[in-house]
């Protein structure tokens, strides 16, 4: 699984210690991680949560990722942003019940942190034991056992919703701001990492073009 990582420029200072958490936990499973950055405050491409949210999609609809994680200050309008678009199913995670929770019931895509709320001493290890229990269960697996059946088909529901509430993506690029659009993906190696990864030519060439 491809795990891609996007900092919002408020929280852009922490992108190495998230991404240095991320692979000592997932590397091990046999996973990859991304990194997007922003990598410093001072990049070029400033992304902010709303980019965050379009970034993301981006790479989860051209499958260019399997995964993403991502957040700002409160992790709120990263996990809004993310949501408004198709095939993103993003949690908001600031503790290992949340990660545990997310991946065995929700079994979503993505996750907005909080990383300015109560982010302190042993942040690092807050950041680690989150990623432990969200990619160290079976997504999708349901908790407690009781309630396996219902969130299973609950699950199944809501992506059916989402399908029909939502446009397809390369429409949403197409009729999307295009100055927004070509700064979201101005990225330092925007480029480099995402063409090689995507698997979705229609997306590909259309952001060539821009």
């Amino acid at each position: 699984m491809k795990i891609a990582v996007i900092n919002e420029n408020s929280q852009a200072a922490k992108n190495a210690l998230v991404v240095d958490c991320l692979q000592k936990v997932v590397e091990p499973m046999g996973h990859t991680v991304v990194n997007y950055g922003m990598y410093t405050p001072d990049d070029a491409c400033q992304i902010t949560y709303v980019k965050a949210g379009l970034l993301a999609a981006i790479l989860l609809n051209a499958k260019a990722a399997d995964y993403v994680v991502t957040g700002c200050g409160t992790g709120e309008g990263a996990m809004l942003a993310c949501n408004v678009f198709p095939n993103v199913l993003c949690g908001h995670v600031e503790d290992v019940e949340d990660a545990y929770m997310f991946a065995r019931i929700n079994d979503g895509n993505a996750i907005a942190i909080p990383f300015a709320k109560k982010f302190g001493w042993g942040g690092e290890l807050t950041l680690t034991y989150m990623f432990e229990k969200l990619f160290g269960t079976e997504s999708g697996a349901g908790y407690p056992p009781e309630r396996v059946e219902p969130e299973q088909r609950n699950k199944k529901i809501l992506d059916q919703v989402k399908a029909v509430t939502t446009r397809d993506m390369l429409t949403i690029l197409k009729e999307i701001d295009q100055d927004f659009l070509r700064e979201t993906i101005s990225g330092e190696h925007f480029a480099e990492l995402f063409y090689p990864d995507c698997q979705v030519p229609e997306i590909a060439d259309y952001l060539k073009s821009l």
